[in-house]
């Protein structure tokens, strides 16, 4: 707490009230509201929080204006260029970048617990054969809470650590189990001896009539989008899963929350949505016509895939997914992709066009990794899925985070009533038609 203060005047009061400044190392300050009603009799109103933190947190920074990210300080096209996703979980549950000898350790620890209980495969047949992958993955992932009870003693640091430890490494699993019930192929066991987003593709695409090799190539773009995808400052999930971890829910049932959170169009699914509209389109030539359409305010067509909630700049991510795709499509797919040149077009005219550049209207990370989802085989309905996997590590790195601050405390947001003042009730008899 700085020694900074905001002074609010308030004509109901017979004095003005001074409240505390929180500063933070880098980003803007925020003004501490936790006696504003105590000594003002008044709320504080902001649908949709645009304006409050929540918390303090060492974990992630984002400047929206300058389309920066960092990861405990560490900028993302740092570590998309030299880390790995694992390395990255670490950094982000530890908040220091290991040591080779730590790094082999906990990639060991996570590739040697990838396997889920038998008894929890059953589970799965309890599930329509076409049910989309998301529900399956949060029920599968709710009910890991009666598979491993031996450590959601939240108060227990150590069984904090063990349970993120047991997310990480057996949401791979889930995820392409739920992709196998969902196209009735026999789930595959995971292989110690494969990396993690390889043992992921492993999991997916592999039979047991045949070989199955990861090519590096997948292995390395999915490890590059996980990379990116694992943590985002306090959106939607990431927010739902301290909400609930909050009430002290044990570690399963908070991730599905935030996979639930996740699960909405206008968070984890836009990337789906992106893939819906460039096939809508069709062609290049029809991009004057959906652009005309985006301006119109009297048409409900949105632009998938540009501008962000927080972003109002071009998102650093999505500069490091542009290349991984032309990367992925020349090796893996189609170099000609008409999906791939019809997305290229579409952001070169949209950031030529001043309605767009005027309003900062940038690609964002939704607007490639789809086209990359689909280059490697991954099918439209496994992309939230995907995202989810890598954001698990981001969700239990803040769960523990804000279970170890002594000051944390139940989520409790209040509101403005607007609905009728007092009134007795009316025996039923006595009431008019």
């Amino acid at each position: 707490m700085s020694e900074k203060h905001v002074t609010l005047h308030d004509p109901d009061l017979p004095e003005p009230v001074e409240l505390p400044v929180v500063e933070g190392s880098i980003g803007p300050e925020a003004v501490d509201v936790v006696s504003l009603y105590r000594r003002t009799g008044k709320f504080a109103y902001d649908p949709g929080f645009l304006s409050t933190a929540s918390c303090t947190s060492r974990i992630t920074f984002i400047d929206g204006d300058e389309g920066i990210l960092l990861y405990r300080g560490y900028p993302i096209e740092q570590l998309a260029e030299q880390s790995s996703f694992l390395e990255v979980a670490y950094l982000l549950l530890y908040g220091e970048l290991p040591s080779r000898e730590v790094l082999e350790a906990f990639e060991e620890m996570i590739l040697h617990h990838t396997m889920i209980n038998e008894n929890l495969k059953r589970f799965y047949s309890g599930f329509y054969h076409n049910a989309h992958p998301m529900a399956v993955m949060m029920g599968v992932v709710g009910s890991l809470s009666a598979f491993y009870h031996d450590a959601t003693d939240v108060n227990d640091p150590r069984h904090r650590e063990i349970s993120a430890h047991r997310l990480i490494a057996k949401t791979p699993t889930i995820a392409a189990s739920s992709y196998k019930h969902s196209i009735g192929e026999p789930f595959i066991y995971p292989r110690n001896d494969l990396g993690y987003c390889g043992n992921l593709l492993h999991m997916m695409f592999a039979v047991p009539c045949e070989a199955y090799e990861v090519d590096p190539l997948a292995e390395k773009a999915l490890d590059i989008l996980f990379m990116l995808h694992a943590d985002h400052e306090q959106n939607a999930s990431t927010a739902t899963v301290r909400q609930v971890g909050s009430s002290g829910a044990n570690p399963f049932a908070c991730v599905a929350a935030g996979i639930a959170s996740l699960w909405g169009p206008a968070h984890g699914g836009a990337n789906e949505k992106v893939l819906d509209m460039l096939e809508e389109m069709g062609d290049v030539s029809a991009i004057p016509r959906y652009l005309a359409r985006a301006k119109d305010r009297d048409d409900p067509f949105r632009l998938m895939g540009f501008g962000h909630r927080v972003y109002k700049n071009y998102d650093p991510r999505a500069r490091i997914i542009r290349r991984v795709c032309h990367q992925v499509l020349e090796k893996l797919g189609d170099p000609h992709d008409p999906l791939f040149e019809l997305a290229m077009r579409l952001e070169e005219v949209a950031l030529s066009d001043d309605y767009f550049v005027e309003r900062k209207l940038y690609p964002n990370v939704d607007f490639y990794s789809g086209i990359i989802y689909r280059a490697l085989g991954i099918p439209v309905k496994m992309f939230t899925v995907m995202f989810a996997v890598a954001r698990t590590v981001g969700w239990v790195a803040h769960w523990m985070e804000m279970l170890s601050d002594p000051h944390h405390r139940i989520g409790r947001p209040r509101q403005v009533y607007t609905g009728a003042r007092r009134r007795d009730y009316v025996p039923l008899e006595r009431r008019e038609g």
